[in-house]
Parts: C-alpha cells; structure tokens; sequence
C-alpha cells in the first residue's frame, strides 16, 4: 500500500501539472471563454475543482467531505477577477488535497471516512477523487486545445509522433518506475 499512496501523490500531481500547462497557454479572457452558452468556462471548472477539494479534504478523517459551508451552486458561477486570482485559488485547492493525503499511513487507508453520510475507505474516497478531478482536468484541457486551435502545444504525445516517442521508451532498460518520473 506504500507503493499505492506514492502512486496516488504522483497521479493528483500529473493532472494539477496539466490544469497548470493549460492554464498558463490561456489568457484571462479565455479563461472565462464559454463555448456555448451555459457551458463551462476553464474558469468555472476551476472553481468548482476548487470547491470541491476544500470540502473533501479539509479534517477529512473526522469530518464529512461535503462541508456545510460549501456552496457547490455558486462553484458554477464565474467571480475570478483577474488570472492571478484564478491561479491563486487553483494553487490552494490543490495544496488543501496533497497537505491531506501526503501525511497519509498505509494504516489510514483502511478508515472509514464520510461524503454526504455515505461512507468510504481512505482509499476508496481517494480513488473516488482522482477520477472526479482527471475528469475535469480533461475537460480543461479539451477547452484549451479548442480555443488556442492550432496555436496549442500538445501536453502529450503529438499526432504524428508516436513512433518517435516509442522508440526513445524502448531505447531504455526495462525498470519499474511510474509514467510521471520522465515527465
């Protein structure tokens, strides 16, 4: 279980890594882009993301994850304004989400904790929220690859460049390690 938390850690930061790629390529404007009406703006994902880790993970060994103060309606209404604003928020939401789980035993992972009266293993509430937040953070960057266009620098392999990328994976020794380390 050693192996899972150290996984998890590096997981939640690979996609705060992608949300902070696009977010840096956008300007304030595309930001609060929506592409059509009453859709998402990367800005309100951001919010909403934001929200979302505050309330999970403030005391969430001993406190529900759906806090009372959160208001989750008003996470879909764009305030943020100015970027720096926006970075501010998303930087602290995340430090909320990795201050709680870095300290993590392998112990912990088997306690019962609670969203909304319905209870999860640590683990479970982990992996509960890594797929939640790579989910959004895939939307964030869908948003920014359309409005930049062809002006988008891919945050992956390229089209037209896989062989290329493979060939330099296999031009090394097989060895455990996780994706993110060559990143």
């Amino acid at each position: 279980m050693e192996s899972y938390l150290s996984s998890v850690i590096k997981q939640f930061r690979y996609y705060k890594s992608l949300g902070d790629k696009t977010i840096e390529a956008l300007g304030f404007e595309e930001l609060q882009k929506e592409l059509v009406r009453d859709s998402n703006s990367v800005s309100i994902i951001v919010k909403h993301l934001v929200g979302n880790m505050r309330s999970r993970w403030t005391n969430f060994l001993t406190e529900d994850g759906e806090k009372s103060w959160r208001e989750r309606d008003s996470e879909f209404e764009d305030t943020f304004t100015s970027k720096d604003e926006l970075v501010e928020n998303w930087n602290n939401g995340w430090a909320c989400l990795l201050n709680a789980i870095e300290p993590l035993t392998e112990e912990d992972l088997e306690c019962i904790i609670y969203i909304r009266n319905q209870g999860h293993t640590v683990t479970e509430a982990i992996n509960r929220q890594l797929a939640h937040y790579s989910y959004h953070v895939g939307q964030i960057v869908f948003l920014g690859k359309l409005i930049k266009g062809e002006h988008w620098d891919s945050l992956s392999i390229p089209k037209g460049e896989s062989k290329t990328y493979n060939k330099e994976k296999f031009s090394k020794a097989k060895g455990r390690r996780h994706f993110t380390d060559d990143l």
